[in-house]
Order: structure tokens, then sequence, then C-alpha cells
């Protein structure tokens, strides 16, 4: 089986292409590969390419410049994700498509349902919800993959701007009236791959879904309480740290371009049971990260 893997050099990708690997033979597509800024050229790269399934975590993710760029977050995220589900549909074969919290408009403090209707409340929320509806719209085999606040050990997220500025400042000011689950890039490829190693293989799982599943580690917390959980952790590990206080704030003191959802708790139930697996707490996806970058602090 010929596995295509977009985004490989994000962090949910680069994580994708050793899990995958016992599965079949992977096709590494950086942008050099598949640009996704060129919707027209994909079914052309991919009949080159032959892939029997698509994997696409690639996607526009600058949530506060895509206020002023619509445009190029629409085309990365709703075009590019269409051109995909058409070549896939057109050659029977399944994309499996990454989405986010970001779709819902993250009122109340219930976990957001796979049933439940979405409303974005940003320009790239609105491009995500619209790559969902232009996947199911084409209408062949595909699974989306809704997740949220993904970090990895490597690359520009949270997990590791909070390393960086533990180190320089004694103080820091996180958010703390935001809710949902830090799910690590290595829980949600080894999801992923559980999902290719089930006894029907990705099509079975794809069926059994409904074509979407809400992807996240388990529990919830705050922004304020992750980043002085990472801090904690660091400590002792014996990381030398100049912060002391880590002072919990409202949104309304961080402002940014686009809005952030407050409730962005997602509902694990329906992928609990299509997999017949627990998904594991954001503490656990969070100690592993640790373990791997503390010894290069």
């Amino acid at each position: 089986m010929r596995i295509l893997v977009t985004g490989i050099t994000g962090q949910v990708g680069s994580a994708l292409l050793p899990r995958l690997a016992p599965f079949g033979n992977v096709i590494p597509a950086d942008r050099g590969v598949i640009d996704l800024t060129k919707p027209e050229k994909i079914a052309e790269r991919l009949d080159e390419l032959k892939p029997d399934i698509i994997v696409n975590p690639a996607a526009y993710t600058a949530v506060d410049k895509a206020e002023d760029d619509r445009a190029s977050a629409f085309l990365v995220n709703e075009a590019a994700p269409q051109a995909l589900a058409r070549w896939a549909a057109s050659n029977r074969i399944p994309l499996v498509h990454f989405s986010t919290d970001y779709v819902f408009d993250g009122s109340g403090t219930m976990a957001w349902k796979e049933t439940d209707t979405p409303s974005p409340l940003s320009v790239y929320g609105a491009s995500k919800l619209a790559g969902e509806a232009a996947i199911r719209a084409v209408g062949g085999s595909h699974l989306v993959l809704r997740t949220s606040w993904v970090y990895a050990p490597t690359g520009a997220n949270f997990f590791r701007t909070i390393i960086r500025l533990a180190r320089e400042r004694e103080e820091l000011r996180i958010v703390a009236d935001q809710f949902g689950a830090p799910t690590s890039a290595a829980i949600i490829a080894d999801t992923v791959a559980t999902m290719f190693a089930a006894p029907g293989g990705i099509q079975d799982v794809i069926g059994r879904s409904g074509g979407l599943l809400h992807l996240a580690a388990s529990d919830c917390t705050s922004w304020h309480l992750f980043a002085t959980a990472i801090i904690d952790g660091l400590k002792a590990r014996g990381v030398s740290l100049k912060t002391s206080r880590v002072v919990p704030i409202p949104t309304s003191e961080y402002p940014v371009k686009a809005q952030r959802p407050l409730n962005s708790r997602l509902d694990l139930t329906r992928i609990s049971q299509t997999l017949g697996i627990s998904m594991p707490h954001w503490s656990a996806g969070l100690k592993t990260a640790i373990d791997e970058v503390y010894p290069n602090l």
C-alpha cells in the first residue's frame, strides 16, 4: 500500500511518517511534492505518485494572519482538500484529513460532539470548516479528524514557546479562561496508526465512524495550567528556569487579531467506541514530550 502523507515538516505530519511505515510504502509529500497553494496542479501530481491512500495533515495554520489573508487560508484549507478529495474519489481510495476545534464557537462548557453544529469565530476556523464541507460534498471515502491544542517537542507551538520563555522571564502571564485538551502530535499519530492496524483496516474505521471523529487527548485544562505543568515538569527533572511566577489572566488581557474559542473540549465517545480504546490523558502526552526535550536543555 502506498500511503501519501502531506505536511511532513509539520508536527503531525512528521510524527505520522515513522508510525505509518509498517503499513506500507510511505510517500512523504512536502510542499515540493504537493503544493497546496496550487490546487489546480494536485491531480496531475497524484497521477504521477499513484497513492493508495492520502493522509492530509497539511494546512494553513497562521490563525491571526488569516484574518488579513482570507484568500490564502481558504486556498489551502478548502480548495486543496477538495482537489485531494476529488482525485481520491475518482480513484476509489480513502482520504484522511485533519481539522480543528476552531470550527466551534467555544460556547458553554460541554465537550463538543461530532453531531454539534459548527460556528467558527475566525477566518481560520471558517476555512477549515469549508474544507470539511468540500470533502464531504465530493462524496468519496473519507475520514475527517478534528483535533485540538496540538504540540510537539519540535517546531513552533505553545509547548516550545513556554520552555523558551521560562528560561528568559521571571514571570509569565498566561490565559486561564480557555479550556481544551493539549494533544501531542505523538498521540495523534499513534491513534491514526491504531486505525490502520484495525482488523478491517482504515476503510473499516471510516465506515464505522461516519467519516468524522474527534481525536484529542482526554480530560481538559487551561492554557495557564498547561503552562504551569510544563514548567513543573521541567523543574522536576532538574532543568534550570528563570520563571518563578505563572500568572493567570483572562483572554481580554491577551488581545489577538483572531478570536479564540473559550471552550475547545472535544467529546471522545465516538472515537473510543469506533476504535475500542481510551484516549490517553493530556498529562501523559506532556510527560513524554518533556522526557524527549529535557536532556538537550
